[in-house]
């Protein structure tokens, strides 16, 4: 899974080909606040968000947390995927959830709805190929009770044309690696069924997993159990490094007195290794992390929790705490020219506050 990171990118490459790629049709659209926050912002992100009347959507937003511009979404969002090439960013529903919406941030097409297949839900994040071609969404075939990697093709109005099976259940976060030969699920090994809503039906006998999966035939390359020990450390968020390394993030059913490794990395062909942090970081995670991101940059990891509301940042060489900051109710994360941006359910998006509710995740348009 190699790369194709240039460390030598200039630090307003993001904005410059964000812009690029909007146009000046839709630049003209924006509000002069809107266009001033642009015209100083490094980078440009989205994630979803509540307003406080309870309605959804996207937001654009920089990294000083000024919102450029709002789509309007018919649910609640979760996970977002970004295409670079097409220029188009998807919300997935939170799940349950049936649909996803697709976005075109160059303003130059309307938003397409994609509908989950009959006996199956979203379980909100998703993936596109590097070349644009496929989107990659987690699903739950829940009367089979068995995780589904939906193929929707991008060029032809994102219509269903197959899916893999994920070799696990409780799907939640997808990647795929830079050469796009290679996808990871995260098989939370938690079973739900929309019967139920979110009731999680099975925490005495989970099956936690992380799958690597052959992007062009769906065949099984590796796959790791989590050890009998940790059988309810829910595997829940993947990202990569820039040589290709996996880290992931857990979410603990168990005993809240426990204190269980929550992060973790490994390459192809390589077993687990789990980040042993200090107990005082994984006490304030409070046995759940909500996200997780890698800077490639600066080779570091970022993870939040909204439970113990912490940030954190580690060394990915040496799995080291570089940086511990209190964030109430710490949502998403994502790289930032410094270190990571990091959102809040109570509206606070890289230390400026808005009247939103930043949901979950935040996903970066363009990458460092």
């Amino acid at each position: 899974m190699g790369s194709r990171l240039d460390p030598m990118r200039s630090p307003l490459i993001d904005r410059r080909a964000f812009l690029r790629m909007a146009g000046a049709t839709w630049a003209s659209t924006l509000a002069p606040k809107a266009v001033f926050a642009l015209d100083r912002a490094d980078a440009v992100y989205a994630s979803g968000f509540r307003d406080p009347d309870g309605s959804y959507g996207i937001a654009t937003v920089t990294e000083r947390g000024d919102i450029i511009e709002r789509v309007p979404l018919p649910t609640r969002g979760h996970g977002m995927a970004f295409d670079g090439v097409s220029g188009r960013a998807v919300a997935f529903a939170r799940r349950p959830g049936t649909t996803a919406m697709v976005i075109d941030t160059r303003g130059t097409g309307e938003p397409i709805v994609i509908q989950a297949r009959e006996g199956r839900h979203f379980f909100g994040h998703g993936c596109f190929s590097p070349n644009g071609h496929l989107l990659y969404v987690s699903e739950n075939d829940f009367d089979a009770n068995r995780g589904v990697i939906g193929l929707y093709d991008a060029r032809d109005g994102f219509r269903r044309v197959g899916e893999f099976d994920t070799h696990g259940i409780g799907t939640h976060d997808l990647a795929v690696s830079d050469d796009g030969r290679t996808l990871i699920a995260a098989n939370g090994g938690i079973e739900t069924h929309p019967d139920f809503g979110r009731t999680k039906l099975n925490l005495d006998h989970m099956e936690p997993s992380l799958a690597l999966i052959d992007a062009a035939t769906g065949a099984l390359v590796q796959k790791h159990d989590m050890p009998a020990t940790l059988r309810q450390l829910s595997t829940r968020h993947v990202d990569l490094g820039s040589d290709g390394r996996i880290w992931f993030a857990c979410q603990y059913e168990g005993a809240r007195n426990d204190l269980p490794p929550l992060v973790g990395s490994f390459s192809l062909g390589e077993d687990i290794a789990f980040v042993d942090l200090p107990e005082e970081t994984t006490s304030a995670l409070a046995n759940y992390v909500g996200a997780i991101a890698v800077n490639r940059r600066e080779n570091t990891v970022g993870i939040t929790s909204p439970k113990g509301s912490v940030a954190v940042t580690l060394d990915a060489a040496t799995g080291a705490v570089v940086r511990q900051e209190t964030v109430t109710d710490a949502a998403g994360v994502a790289p930032a020219q410094q270190g990571f941006a990091v959102s809040s359910y109570g509206g606070y998006f890289a230390g400026a506050h808005d009247n939103v509710a930043w949901d979950q995740h935040i996903v970066r348009l363009g990458r460092l």
